[in-house]
């Protein structure tokens, strides 16, 4: 397996799916993150493929407990005042590593895994959810105690799931994602993986933006349909994420909407939520990043 991994992503759907093969999972709100364990270091990758190591050096460390070729997959949160913060999730996976650093001592982050990709000499990609599952509390059980890395709830249980999706949101729980136990791990979205959420948003890949990089005004993005459409106008804070971003990523030169409006394309792999019912009208609202 060669970094980076493309990852799974689940179908957004109204209702959690019924079925003796069903598995159900936490959805927390946080940071999509690959952990990598090589033979002599950690290396931590977005869901965009980007490296995002030194943004979350406190988990990354943490890893050195595994044994090398060990490939997880989770979500890197942050807890604040007894809730999951994505705002200081996000704050930290934009930080610069000084800044990460501080971040990290005033609120540690923590690696929720809900798949193991390999173990050593063992590619796991193709194998049935439930063998997944298996290895990785099998892998997370030698972990020395305490530790930041810790397997997410799932249960087979739809009421028990739908109770999660009922009474957790204020904890920052955003949701529950279903699997099928006889399910592989495929890259891109599968009917195999699905979520309901309570925000009612939907992920937008953003493929550029228009004005200035250093103050971008408006984000062209792909919608769920295929459409390419520009969103609305970037508030302040959104407008400086973005120009984070866009200094990250260079813009590989110009590119137009289904409607012919002009923007700067940058093949990033940023992911961002809009507001659902936007999205139906080529009006997108941006609501963050992801």
């Amino acid at each position: 397996m060669e970094f980076p991994v493309e990852v799974a992503l689940a179908q957004l759907v109204p209702v959690l799916p019924a079925g003796p093969d069903w598995w159900y999972e936490i959805k927390l709100d946080g940071h999509r993150t690959i952990m990598w364990r090589t033979a002599d270091s950690v290396r931590l990758q977005a869901r965009s493929g980007r490296e995002v190591t030194s943004a979350w050096m406190d988990i990354a460390l943490a890893g050195m407990e595994l044994p090398p070729g060990v490939v997880l997959d989770g979500e890197a949160v942050v807890v604040v005042d007894g809730r999951i913060s994505f705002e200081a999730a996000q704050s930290r996976a934009a930080s610069g590593p000084a800044r990460a650093r501080k971040l990290s001592e005033a609120h540690p982050a923590l690696y929720i895994v809900w798949d193991a990709l390999a173990v050593p000499s063992v590619d796991l990609r193709g194998r049935p959810y439930t063998e997944r599952r298996q290895a990785l509390l099998d892998v997370l059980g030698d972990l020395p105690r305490p530790t930041p890395i810790q397997a997410v709830s799932a249960t087979d249980d739809l009421e028990v799931a739908q109770a999660w999706y009922d009474t957790l949101q204020d904890t920052g729980v955003e949701g529950v994602v279903a699997k099928l136990g006889s399910s592989a791990y495929r890259a891109g979205r599968s009917s195999s993986w699905r979520k309901i959420r309570h925000a009612e948003t939907v992920d937008v890949d953003v493929l550029g933006y228009t004005g200035p990089a250093a103050h971008p005004h408006a984000l062209a993005v792909r919608v769920p349909d295929g459409r390419v459409v520009l969103s609305q106008r970037l508030g302040a804070l959104l407008a400086a994420q973005a120009a984070a971003w866009a200094d990250a990523s260079p813009a590989s030169g110009r590119a137009r909407t289904g409607a012919g409006e002009a923007y700067s394309a940058v093949a990033s792999g940023l992911v961002a939520e809009a507001l659902a019912g936007t999205t139906r009208h080529g009006v997108v609202t941006i609501k963050r990043f992801r």
